[in-house]
């Protein structure tokens, strides 16, 4: 059987070992108090560091799937904006064009008719050239600063600005100028030329043709206008979406990385006590003699 004999040495190593964990475990209660914060390093807890970097992960994707959200609203409010008044001229456009058709007038009221026609398509391409942030949203994905030139003719470039406003949802927040507008013959500034020209002759065919292709212009952007509310109320359920998820991420990132201050007080004044006592059980274990400190 053999005997292993416990030196003096041995004895305070381990007492001092002892000791170091207990002060370094007051020592970190101290810092997470001091600090605020439960991890202040990877090491004080490694699983709840990796749980804090995936919700920090997620909360990152959330609040930029809030900014795209906020940014499409932007876009969206003009375009709503824009078509709400083009809409609104077009109706004006109708009523004055079967004036046009319907009554006995002088040649001076035609022209008047015809000056009010032309006042409404000048309207009309300013509504068309509306920008948000300095982009024309009924140009496309140009990196001009207009969707039609004076002509009526369409001078962006086709193709769709969309934003990302959740997982796996994207929408489309301009609107395609050519599709709602058209472009240079058979735009709805081609069709407000040829009205104007009708009435200011008397040409009752002439009239009729364009009222008929102004009501088509008018439905067209009254269908547009119908999609833009739609995805004005996408957006906002997503906004509201992830707003709670925001919320309810960084309180689960609160819990993990910050310090519930009663618990680690608490925690602080148990552990100060458990030291103090073995300081003090060490400090009258271990009174060597010369004789025991030299073995």
């Amino acid at each position: 059987m053999t005997i292993n004999r416990v030196t003096q040495r041995m004895m305070v190593t381990s007492s001092l070992a002892g000791l170091q964990n207990s002060l370094a475990t007051v020592a970190r209660t101290q810092e997470q108090l001091s600090s605020g914060r439960a991890l202040n390093r990877p090491s004080d807890d490694p699983s709840g560091t990796d749980t804090a970097m995936r919700l920090r992960q997620s909360l990152a994707a959330t609040t930029q799937y809030a900014r795209n959200a906020q940014d499409g609203t932007g876009w969206l409010d003009q375009a709503d904006t824009a078509l709400g008044s083009v809409g609104d001229q077009l109706l004006h456009a109708q009523d004055l064009i079967t004036q046009g058709v319907n009554g006995a007038m002088t040649q001076s009221a035609r022209d008047a008719l015809s000056s009010q026609l032309q006042s409404l398509r000048t309207g009309i391409l300013g509504d068309a050239n509306t920008t948000y942030l300095g982009r024309p949203i009924f140009g496309g994905v140009t990196g001009g600063t207009k969707a039609y030139d004076a002509t009526g003719t369409y001078v962006g470039t086709p193709g769709a600005v969309n934003r990302t406003v959740a997982d796996g949802m994207t929408v489309r927040v301009d609107v395609d100028g050519p599709s709602v507008l058209g472009s240079g013959a058979g735009s709805v500034f081609d069709h407000l030329d040829a009205a104007a020209a009708a009435v200011s002759s008397g040409d009752v065919a002439g009239m009729q043709a364009a009222l008929t292709a102004v009501q088509a212009d008018f439905q067209r952007v009254t269908d547009a206008h119908a999609l833009v509310g739609s995805t004005t109320n996408q957006i906002t359920s997503a906004v509201s979406a992830a707003q709670t998820r925001q919320t309810s991420l960084t309180s689960s990132l609160q819990d993990i990385e910050n310090t519930d201050l009663p618990k680690a007080a608490m925690d602080l004044q148990l552990q100060t006590v458990a030291y103090q006592a073995a300081l003090g059980a060490a400090s009258k274990a271990l009174q060597p003699s010369l004789m025991e400190f030299l073995r």
